[in-house]
């Protein structure tokens, strides 16, 4: 004989979604946070972007590569 499932507390049911919507938003901020803090670490000091220190374009230039004159054909232009 096959029994019928319990009855469900839909109470129950819907506190727990909860919690787990309330902890899915708390880890979400967590890792926001973190990716902020690595994203804050890893960019550039005032100094190397454009504030004091050469920009990158200048370096560029400094580095005197040669000038494209737009050749068409591949061999031409890499020369």
């Amino acid at each position: 004989m096959i029994l019928p499932p319990p009855p469900v507390d839909y109470g129950v049911f819907m506190q727990g979604l909860v919690q787990v919507m309330q902890t899915q938003a708390q880890t979400q901020a967590a890792l926001h946070a973190q990716l902020q803090a690595q994203a804050q670490a890893l960019a550039p000091s005032p100094q190397e972007h454009g504030h004091g220190g050469p920009s990158i374009m200048e370096r560029f230039k400094r580095m005197a590569p040669p000038p494209f004159k737009g050749e068409s054909q591949p061999l031409l232009a890499e020369s």
